[in-house]
């Protein structure tokens, strides 16, 4: 049976349609996207999942006092409402609590645009990621597709590729190169993996099964 799945967004969504784009192409195997929900009303990635006749849905995160409520909502509309099989974080810019990962044990995955565990963690997000590669003076960043835990970008490893840091690069064009050359082909790859049950947890260590 097909799984169903669930993006969560909170701005432009340029790994959300890098994921629609993928489902066009039938690259998303024995999956398919099944609701958008963002945590603020005015994201753009709602409009792309409009335009691809996928549902969309706002859960605003300033409805909420704490984070735990809005883990509690969130769930509740994954599970009830959607019947998610997979959650992909794809520029969710809420902290969650555990009650999401209980739920969907090794089910939540994420993008990170670093080559975890370099530059990841508390604050390391957007264009500070690339930010502090820049500053560090590193040769290659990249983008890490990782299993989502309580504690941030710890999660176990899915899947990363590099991409080369040049001179001159901006943190602007730093973010660009690593969003064409990793995140846009990485996310849609894992996400089809796990559909196909090909991703096994050992650990910390992710296991790529052969097709059967």
């Amino acid at each position: 049976m097909s799984k169903r799945i669930a993006v969560l967004v909170s701005g432009g969504g340029t790994n959300l349609q890098a994921l629609i784009d993928a489902q066009g192409r039938g690259e998303l195997v024995n999956g398919r996207i099944s609701a958008v929900i963002s945590s603020t009303p005015d994201a753009f990635a709602l409009e792309r999942a409009k335009n691809a006749g996928i549902p969309g849905y706002v859960l605003p995160r300033w409805d909420f006092s704490d984070s735990r409520g809005y883990t509690a909502a969130l769930t509740r509309l994954l599970r009830e409402t959607v019947g998610a099989d997979l959650v992909v974080m794809a520029g969710f810019m809420t902290i969650l609590t555990e009650e999401l990962f209980q739920a969907y044990p090794n089910a939540v995955i994420n993008i990170h645009p670093s080559l975890i565990p370099s530059f990841c963690g508390v604050g390391c997000y957007g264009l500070h990621v690339h930010e502090k590669a820049l500053e560090y003076g590193v040769k290659i960043s990249g983008a890490t597709v990782h299993f989502v835990t309580e504690e941030c970008d710890a999660g176990p490893i899915i899947l990363q590729k590099a991409a080369e840091v040049l001179p001159g690069d901006t943190p602007e064009v730093l973010q660009r190169r690593i969003m064409e050359q990793c995140e846009w082909k990485l996310l849609p790859q894992a996400v089809s993996l796990f559909c196909q049950d090909r991703l096994k947890v050992e650990g910390r260590a992710v296991r790529i099964l052969d097709c059967l």
